[in-house]
């Protein structure tokens, strides 16, 4: 039997970074679309030209990577320009998470597939076996985030209006792993997840 593959998404915040490591830890092989997602639009890349083509030279670097900040700025106030972005990178993403995904599956006892996605919901993706989705209250992922990224509040409520709502997540899911609490709660969660997969 083919390596399950679980989309894995959250809003900012809700701790599916957590959520995704502690699966690492317990076997599975983890594919963050996040981190492909700065690689489609890394220098040289058709990404890389689609962005600068869109959005000018303004989001360039002095390194010339992508100045995520500044990227950030223009399109998390303005949802023409979101919708601009994600039509040029979700589709890169979207292959590079299945070509990934053949990869890892063309392994001799392939281990499950983790595809943590906070983009899941929005960029429509249906190549998953099951769905889980991280919730967290929404004060407690605000507090979360202006700890570790050092964002303004306004600067979250205005990504987290952009993003799917908790009430999408719950929709879609096949699972919904809480975050109420605290890590040590979270992880018999989480494990208990990774139980259903039958590994």
């Amino acid at each position: 039997m083919a390596a399950p593959v679980v989309g894995l998404t959250g809003g900012i915040g809700s701790g599916k970074s957590t959520v995704a490591a502690i699966l690492a830890e317990l076997g599975a092989r983890v594919i963050d679309a996040d981190r492909i997602g700065h690689e489609v639009y890394g220098p040289g890349t058709e990404g890389h030209a689609s962005v600068v083509q869109a959005f000018g030279p303004r989001v360039v670097a002095p390194d010339g990577t992508i100045d995520r900040r500044a990227l950030g700025a223009i399109v998390f106030h303005d949802p023409g320009a979101l919708a601009r972005l994600n039509a040029i990178v979700h589709p890169l993403i979207a292959a590079e998470i299945q070509r990934r995904v053949a990869a890892v599956r063309a392994e001799p006892g392939a281990p499950p597939i983790v595809i943590e996605a906070a983009i899941l919901i929005e960029a429509g993706w249906r190549f998953f076996d099951r769905i889980w989705a991280v919730i967290a209250p929404r004060e407690a992922a605000i507090v979360r985030v202006v700890a570790d990224r050092g964002l303004s509040r306004e600067d979250i409520e205005r990504r987290m209006a952009a993003q799917a709502t908790d009430e999408d997540r719950r929709r879609v899911a096949h699972l919904v792993i809480e975050n109420d609490g605290t890590r040590g709660e979270l992880r018999p969660r989480v494990e208990a997840a990774w139980r259903t997969l039958g590994r």
